[in-house]
């Protein structure tokens, strides 16, 4: 039999993709469109824009755009400027752990962009991505995160080669070179989390999606089994030491994982494992109508883990704050909202704000929900008008998978994000062309940078 990097290579380049559940396609089509919108919103974050100025202009016809600047770059480039601007923000959706879509998306536009692939064909590229990204993560009894590694770099560069390889329609053999190469591309720390290299992981990870299946292709080789080996992909970067590495059929193909996982879109611009704390904290600040000064202390019991990726506590900047539940619940209490306009290092350094940071507290548990880094559910308590307002456990996420946003809301942050950089009939045609992806002859006809 077949070990795991053949069988992952197998399913990635397999003609037809029989079987491929509208559900897939759909929510492989919401990750490719929120990340278009996030990927717009962002590229002139920093980290983007020095991205940007790294790489040169390409003069060649097979490459592909930046976006939404346009400017003519190499689909190895392309991948890895949207993808650092694609995570630049933070605001990307989530999924498996880390952020698929930021991945995925860039090295598919780049790659299928530049090959004049369909937007079927893009579709169906980011569901075998998706679903091998899937498959190792459930192999994997361990958090990544625990062991320092970014899943989004890790998972990220193996499932962009799998897509990227089924785009150049590489056979079997060359499939399983391009993952492994990846396998020996993928990197990204923890400990870079709230500096501009984290976004970096995204971009590199794209970027390694097209390198791979394009070295492979012209016949650079890796390791057929770098995946399973002893010292391995997997094993490497295992937390647990005991990756699920038995002889077995996986069976990709056989069930779905993107139906039932699904993306989850962000609502807010920072760190996930913020979000549920943030939308207790709203409820409780709207409906009790509460100002800053009237409060007298926070506390959110979240997940150990989680508070371990939120590693500033007394941010000052906009890019630290991404990754401060201290700053979340004082955004939440002196704007009343946490979007893009408060990730900015003049809010952040605002005195009430500096204030309300200061109120906030947590404890942590250890429990976590089987297969995430995240715990059951995170709760917020707040002391105000001399009595204790306790929100409800909250499980979910408002954006999750599992509370979805509507049409229109999908549709209200796509806008608010290009509106940065696209006036706003642009921005409602490109939305509108990447709501019919599947039925785009070319990638090419999509309106990802301004009409002239």
């Amino acid at each position: 039999m077949d070990g795991l990097t053949r069988q992952t290579a197998a399913f990635a380049v397999c003609r037809p993709l029989g079987g491929v559940p509208e559900a897939a396609l759909q929510a492989a089509r919401i990750g490719i469109t929120d990340c278009v919108g996030v990927m717009i919103a962002g590229a002139d974050e920093p980290a983007a824009a020095i991205a940007a100025r790294m790489v040169e202009t390409s003069t060649n016809n097979s490459g592909a755009p930046a976006i939404p600047s346009g400017r003519n770059l190499t689909a190895t480039n392309a991948a890895f400027v949207n993808g650092v601007a694609g995570h630049a923000l933070d605001y990307d959706d989530v999924a498996m752990d880390g952020h698929p879509s930021t991945v995925l998306a860039p090295a598919i536009l780049a790659e299928g962009w530049a090959l004049g692939a369909s937007g079927r064909e893009a579709l169906e590229a980011y569901v075998v991505g998706y679903e091998i990204w899937a498959l190792l993560r459930e192999l994997e009894p361990g958090q990544l995160h625990d062991r320092g590694f970014h899943p989004t770099a890790a998972w990220g560069a193996v499932a962009a080669a799998a897509a990227c390889a089924r785009l150049n329609g590489l056979g079997d053999d060359q499939a399983a070179h391009a993952i492994a190469i990846a396998a020996s591309l993928a990197a990204g720390l923890v400990a870079n989390f709230g500096t501009m290299t984290k976004p970096l992981h995204a971009g590199r990870a794209a970027e390694a999606g097209v390198l791979a299946a394009r070295l492979a292709k012209e016949g650079f080789t890796g390791a057929t089994d770098a995946l399973e080996h002893r010292t391995g992909f997997m094993r490497a970067h295992s937390p647990s030491g005991a990756p699920d590495l038995s002889d077995r059929d996986h069976a990709l193909g056989a069930s779905w994982r993107l139906p039932d996982l699904g993306v989850s879109v962000k609502r807010y611009p920072l760190c996930y494992s913020t979000h549920r704390a943030i939308d207790a904290m709203l409820d409780i600040v709207l409906e009790n109508d509460l100002g800053p000064d009237e409060v007298e202390a926070v506390h959110v019991h979240t997940g150990e883990t989680q508070m371990g990726m939120l590693r500033n506590h007394r941010p000052t900047t906009g890019l630290e704050a991404k990754f401060s539940m201290e700053f979340a619940m004082a955004s939440a209490l002196v704007a009343r909202r946490v979007g893009l306009s408060e990730l900015t290092d003049r809010f952040v350094r605002r005195p009430e704000v500096l204030a309300a940071m200061e109120k906030v507290s947590f404890s942590t548990t250890a429990e976590v929900v089987p297969g995430t880094p995240f715990a059951p559910s995170d709760r917020v308590s707040v002391t105000a008008r001399g009595r204790r307002i306790d929100s409800p456990p909250v499980e979910y996420a408002k954006g999750s998978w599992e509370r979805r946003l509507t049409d229109d809301e999908l549709r209200e942050k796509f806008l608010d994000c290009a509106r940065r950089r696209l006036e706003p009939a642009a921005a409602g045609a490109l939305y509108d062309a990447l709501l019919g992806l599947g039925d785009l002859a070319s990638l090419r006809d999509l309106p990802l940078t301004p009409p002239n």
